[in-house]
């Protein structure tokens, strides 16, 4: 079979989306979907735009694909269970945002535009438009499949979207709910209805719990402070956490009688803090805490109760409670910290903080602290830091790490001289902070003369 020539950017893929579209490129964009259904299609972001390619390799944008399937779907008795799949297998192949739009304009064409009046935005900070029911429209004339898959499109923006992606999810549901309100009710009381009936809801004489796959939340609570109970939480947690389907960023809402929380200070007190707290006073717990930090860390996936300024990654506090307790957990620590994304993420300071003020400057806390360095934009010292390295043990433990830094980097770090200055420098910018600067100088003038020689060493 003989294609005409690709028409997209830089002809990198096939435009669809015109009328005199070939009939060849159509069949081909059909095998492409089918293929997307079947697991067999294959996407590329090697350049931009991403494109996903059939069998036969022939390339096609996801949002056009994705465009093309909806619109062939009947709008009466709308097969709401085959929409989820092709786009569920669509999220994954190429990600969320690559068809977040074309969702968004599909549910405001076919939904929005059909039954609502919308008006117009009062103000500039209004993000949606005030839409009101049409006066004329039957609520049996509007079709329960097309409805389910707008409450699909609306939970994916809060579970696979940015966090102000939300506010999309409550303009969607709000259309619904004028329409069909036991259908969002339902949504919010049961999720998704995927879940296992034991992980949706859960009760035993030691905890009640319930898992929303929709809008991604856990909620606990317990009824005592035992090992037994903490137990049991820790073992629902990973259940929830083992559904291949549950949203990777997620809300955890804990309640316990034990109103105690991890000794870090700045923490948010929040009850996912007050639960690691209490569940780690237990050794026999900690595998457990360990296979749920496991499970919940992710990167660039978060706890979705917590504000923006103290944004933390699922597993954060169960990794903080372990990491406490000694240097056992030094390298799940490493792992969460390499995790951790830079840019956003920096609750991990509060953490290194306290952690250090526990065990000081040795190898092995220094070994974590060089992980940590590297997983924010310059992590700040603590005012103790000072003090707490100005004598010999820890100094010598400093040019221990220099002297094999190579040791506490990933191979890609090791390998480019550039990157392993920038982590030295990361690591000395951790423990003294601007006083760092110009060599060392205003730290080693500071030095007592009996230790001035190790800080020369370190600062050359």
């Amino acid at each position: 079979m003989s294609l005409p020539k690709r028409d997209g950017v830089n002809d990198r893929y096939y435009l669809i989306h015109k009328p005199d579209t070939s009939p060849e490129v159509l069949a081909e964009a059909d095998i492409c979907i089918q293929d997307v259904l079947n697991g067999t299609a294959r996407e590329n972001h090697s350049a931009y735009p991403t494109v996903v390619r059939n069998h036969n390799g022939t390339p096609f944008l996801p949002d056009q694909l994705l465009e093309r399937y909806l619109t062939g779907l009947p709008l009466k008795g709308f097969p709401n269970a085959d929409a989820v799949f092709l786009c569920d297998a669509m999220r994954r192949l190429v990600g969320w945002e690559e068809i977040r739009y074309e969702l968004e304009k599909y549910i405001e064409k076919q939904v929005q535009e059909r039954y609502f009046l919308v008006g117009e935005r009062e103000d500039g900070f209004t993000v949606f438009p005030p839409c009101t029911v049409c006066p004329e429209l039957r609520v049996e004339d509007v079709d329960e499949g097309l409805l389910h898959f707008a409450c699909y499109v609306a939970v994916c923006h809060t579970v696979h979207g940015q966090s102000f992606e939300s506010l999309t999810t409550e303009h969607i549901l709000g259309l619904v709910s004028q329409i069909r309100p036991d259908i969002v009710k339902d949504l919010k009381t049961n999720g998704s209805g995927k879940l296992p009936s034991n992980i949706q809801k859960r009760k035993t004489k030691h905890l009640t719990a319930t898992a929303n796959d929709a809008f991604a939340t856990i909620r606990i609570t317990a009824r005592d402070c035992t090992e037994e109970c903490y137990d049991e939480v820790l073992d629902y947690l990973c259940a929830v956490l083992e559904q291949e389907e549950f949203p990777r960023s997620y809300s955890v809402e804990f309640k316990g009688k034990g109103k105690i929380y991890l000794p870090i200070p700045g923490l948010p007190k929040k009850g996912v803090n007050q639960l690691f707290a209490c569940a780690v006073q237990y050794p026999n717990l900690h595998p457990a805490i360990e296979r749920y930090a496991r499970l919940a860390m992710r990167e660039y996936e978060w706890y979705q109760n917590f504000a923006d300024e103290v944004c933390a990654m699922p597993g954060s506090f169960a990794v903080f409670a372990l990491g406490m307790e000694g240097e056992q957990w030094a390298p799940l620590v490493a792992e969460y910290l390499d995790l951790c994304d830079d840019e956003h993420s920096s609750l991990q300071e509060k953490f290194l903080h306290a952690f250090i003020r526990k065990f000081g400057f040795q190898t092995w806390t220094l070994g974590v602290l060089v992980r940590g360095a590297l997983s924010m934009q310059w992590l700040k010292p603590a005012k103790e830091f000072h003090s707490l390295i100005a004598n010999e043990e820890s100094l010598d433990a400093l040019l221990t790490v220099k002297h094999c830094f190579s040791a506490y980097l990933l191979p890609e770090e090791d390998k480019d001289p550039k990157v392993r200055a920038i982590a030295w420098q990361s690591l000395i910018w951790a423990i003294w902070g601007k006083d760092s600067e110009n060599g060392g100088r205003k730290v080693i003038k500071a030095a007592p003369a009996q230790l001035r020689e190790r800080y020369e060493q370190i600062f050359e």
